[in-house]
């Protein structure tokens, strides 16, 4: 059974700093590529980051480039997001993914 338990979030400044990770059972990590998606309140599932399984190639949405970084651990089977110069509108419920599964996620709030 795949489980991803993202841990790491919490209550943060705006222009603050998180760092985020998610560890990965119950597959062979390092052969699948992996992402982290948010949920906003009251809004859709948004994709933000991605990986390759080697974690050479990564991609991001526009919202969060430039200020967050996605990263693994294949020897941890563990995926990470620093989150940099955060905005309140960072504000969601950060899940790791491996498609189509969605672990559970931990909780972002940024706000003075």
């Amino acid at each position: 059974e795949v489980q991803l338990q993202a841990s790491g979030g919490g209550l943060v400044q705006p222009g603050g700093s998180l760092r985020l990770s998610c560890a990965a059972s119950g597959f062979t990590f390092s052969q699948y590529a992996m992402s982290w998606v948010r949920q906003a309140p009251g809004k859709e599932i948004e994709w933000i980051a991605a990986i390759n399984n080697g974690g050479g190639s990564t991609n991001y949405a526009d919202s969060v480039k430039g200020r967050f970084t996605i990263s693994r651990d294949n020897a941890k089977n563990t995926l990470f997001l620093q989150m940099n110069n955060l905005k309140p509108e960072d504000t969601a419920v950060y899940y790791c993914a491996k498609a189509p599964i969605r672990g559970r996620g931990t909780q972002v709030t940024v706000s003075s």
